[in-house]
């Protein structure tokens, strides 16, 4: 055949394989047992006879930049271990089974592990069936005059059970001061650092981490965060380590019914959508549902600013075309059911360990801009509360034989802090005397008091206290509430009138944040906003409400934070039994013997409302029962 050859012909002169190179590929595709094979034959010599003058003339080159070198066995790495100096600071990493990710929590395996002592140096050992190598490194870090160099402290504390004298912990560093970054993963925050790939240099990530971390200690400081790191986020990691080895109970046969029945509702749906469209169609498709509803039914799609009219069909503008048309409804509802059937009715049995036969969520403390925790493996944090089949779901959360569940929630948290901050005196004095806060916005904005006031007062004046928060707008409030903008805008001038302290607070806020470009919590945590300057509209105004609203929401989230770790030093120093087993926004979840129940209500109630000082009262709702839904 007469074809065009684009290949230079010497390019493919068969040559001595490079085997640094192929160390480095192999470390990254998780070879491992390819891996151990290149390293047994270099550790032999064999390699060398293969591969010729040139290569090992690379290897010596090579060796002479770093010192890096793969332990034989378990008892090279047992003997290195004993000789290191007691207070020499030890960076460890610990390399995952191929297809695991850097962020799994409980039942993750390890496949080996990484150790440095100084910049410079790296020592790797592979770990063994029996788990010598993780015995005898869980001795070494268990030394409480060690100091300890780690990336991500949570899962470092539940693979070797130490979180004792850890002192740098790249991971939390990174999102200390880059919050809004997505990914903190390890090679990430190299790049991002030092512009360089890691390579696969037997110990080069403990070596790294020696590298990294007293450069990312520097800027924490000099933001002033190293305080956040040592009081909130570094023990709080040991918590989180302890609640996911816990793990929670949940009963797999009650989501074999919810699952049975859940799918009859979705065909029944699924029927009288086809009935109401007059033909079937794939629901779940939205090409089919917008020809059904703008080309068949001829519903009119609602004009968005700036954009016209949309074809979506996304759940905001189904909401909108509800009064056209029954089906937009039926699908909303259709929608629901499908969607907490897949991800929590038919998910949570098999993310059951096989072991404890509990569900283990990993806990992210770098998850959110915010500061607020996230989980995953399952997110809990998206359970609907309010919805009637949210509630089923919880209820399938249940506590083991013998014991109960305690629920403590912070009480309108957010508004709390708000009052600390804005000092207003209007809103100070209704939490500082117990009031219904709702009740006193309606009277305050709409002029009507308790006695008279109707559902939809104290619904209009809910949306307002929390639409205030997350800087909403009249717009908004107009959309949230079914009214006229005007008349929102309305609303919102009377509340600012009535709340002037609150009013004063925001504007300072946003004088503040377009001075700094940050966004601080009352602990000094960090959310830098740099488009809050910027001079497209859309963005800027983003941006401001996101500044009105994170400090209180960061502030609250380092809150409960602060009481997980007085609550988990108390239980320890009084020997409960009782462990903290869930957090959900503004809710810890334990699980106790029923004997224990008097005393724990009384150590979680004073700890969450002691925590921190504030101008106004935190206030704890608590309930107990045999699962998550129905608690008293």
């Amino acid at each position: 055949l007469d074809v065009p050859l684009e290949v230079d012909l010497g390019k493919l002169q068969v040559r001595a394989a490079d085997p640094a190179a192929l160390e480095v590929l192999y470390r990254e595709l998780g070879f491992n047992s390819l891996l151990k094979e290149l390293l047994a034959a270099e550790a032999s010599g064999e390699w060398r006879v293969k591969s010729g003058e040139q290569d090992e003339k690379t290897s010596q080159e090579k060796g002479n930049e770093r010192d890096y070198a793969q332990f034989a066995n378990v008892e090279e790495f047992q003997a290195y271990l004993k000789k290191l100096p007691a207070k020499a600071g030890l960076a460890v990493w610990l390399n995952l089974e191929a297809g695991e990710r850097e962020a799994e929590g409980f039942g993750t395996r390890v496949a080996g592990i990484e150790v440095s002592q100084k910049e410079g140096e790296g020592r790797a050992v592979w770990a063994d069936e029996k788990g010598e190598a993780m015995k005898a490194l869980a001795a070494a870090v268990q030394d409480g005059k060690r100091r300890k160099i780690v990336h991500d402290p949570k899962l470092f504390q539940l693979l070797t059970g130490s979180g004792e004298k850890i002192e740098h912990a790249t991971q939390l560093y990174s999102y200390l001061l880059r919050p809004t970054t997505a990914n903190h993963n390890f090679a990430d925050v190299i790049f991002r650092q030092f512009n360089a790939p890691i390579g696969g240099g037997a110990g080069e990530r403990a070596d790294y981490l020696q590298k990294l971390a007293p450069v990312l200690r520097k800027e924490v400081e000099a933001q002033g965060l190293h305080s956040v790191y040592e009081k909130i986020d570094l023990p709080l990691s040991g918590v989180l380590a302890e609640m996911e080895r816990a793990g929670i109970l949940v009963d797999p046969d009650a989501l074999a019914k919810m699952s049975h029945s859940m799918e009859k509702e979705v065909r029944r749906l699924e029927k009288e959508i086809w009935k109401l469209a007059g033909s079937e169609f794939n629901v779940n498709s939205p090409t089919q549902l917008a020809e059904v509803l703008f080309d068949k039914l001829n519903l009119q799609p609602p004009a968005r600013r700036g954009k016209g009219k949309v074809r979506s069909t996304a759940a905001d503008i189904l909401e909108e075309m509800k009064e056209q048309h029954e089906l937009p409804g039926k699908v909303i509802e259709y929608r629901e059911i499908a969607k907490l059937k897949s991800t929590y009715v038919d998910a949570l049995p098999k993310l059951i360990h096989p072991e404890t036969k509990r569900l283990h969520t990993s806990f992210s403390q770098t998850g959110t801009a915010t500061g607020r925790l996230s989980s995953s493996d399952p997110n809990l944090q998206n359970i609907p509360i309010r919805s009637e089949l949210g509630r089923e779901i919880r209820a399938a959360f249940v506590a083991q034989k013998g014991q109960i569940l305690l629920s403590a929630d912070y009480s309108q948290i957010e508004l709390r802090i708000m009052a600390h901050f804005s000092k207003d005196p209007v809103l100070t004095e209704a939490f500082r005397n117990g009031e219904d806060i709702h009740a006193r916005t309606a009277q305050e904005v709409f002029g009507v008091g308790p006695m008279a006031q109707t559902g939809e007062h104290r619904r209009a004046a809910k949306a307002i206290n929390f639409g205030i928060i997350y800087g909403l707008s009249a717009f908004g409030l107009a959309q949230q509430l079914g009214i006229e903008q005007k008349e929102a805008a309305k609303f919102i001038n009377a509340y600012f009138t009535r709340y002037r302290g609150v009013k004063q607070y925001l504007d300072n806020v946003l004088v503040e944040t377009r001075k700094t470009g940050v966004a601080k919590t009352l602990f000094g945590r960090i959310r830098p906003i740099p488009e809050i300057n910027s001079p497209q509209v859309q963005l800027r105004n983003f941006a401001e409400r996101t500044a009105l609203n994170s400090p209180l929401q960061g502030t609250a989230a380092d809150l409960i934070k602060m009481a997980m770790i007085s609550i988990d030093a108390r239980l320890k120093k009084e020997k409960l039994a009782a462990k903290m087993i869930l957090q959900v926004h503004d809710e810890l979840l334990f699980e106790l013997p029923v004997k224990e129940k008097g005393k724990l209500e009384k150590l979680v109630k004073e700890e969450m409302e002691n925590v921190h000082k504030l101008a106004v009262p935190l206030v704890v709702e608590m309930g107990t029962g045999p699962n998550w839904r129905d608690l008293d």
